[in-house]
């Protein structure tokens, strides 16, 4: 398996994969954070390719925004106005740039999860 960084959403809420969700990677290396690329959810509730193929693969800090609030906007018109969560941030560490990352995320619009998967 080539090393990668990627990432699958799960809608708790409704029992399906979060389709058309967006995602934006960040680097930490800087002083000032660096956008690395924004995707869309398939789907199946992943990227059509990995957040980081592994060409782009670097030991640091990154940041992966996930943009749940304006996913779940879409999929239900009795949710408050003012969202409980908004975007979550999940920072991480890649230490070995010759590995596989996956950071799932199991979401609703009142809780989220996360972890290293395989």
């Amino acid at each position: 398996m080539s090393a990668k960084l990627s990432t699958h959403v799960l809608d708790t809420a409704h029992g399906c994969p979060a389709q058309g969700m967006k995602i934006e990677l960040w680097s930490l290396e800087d002083e000032t954070p660096a956008l690395l690329t924004t995707a869309k959810t398939n789907a199946d509730g992943r990227t059509d390719v990995p957040l980081l193929s592994a060409e782009e693969m670097k030991t640091g800090q990154y940041e992966i925004v996930f943009f749940i609030g304006d996913y779940f906007a879409t999929k239900s018109a009795t949710l408050p106005k003012i969202r409980f969560f908004d975007r979550v941030s999940v920072r991480i560490g890649i230490a070995d740039a010759g590995r596989s990352y996956h950071v799932p995320l199991l979401c609703s619009p009142w809780a989220y999860s996360t972890y290293r998967g395989s």
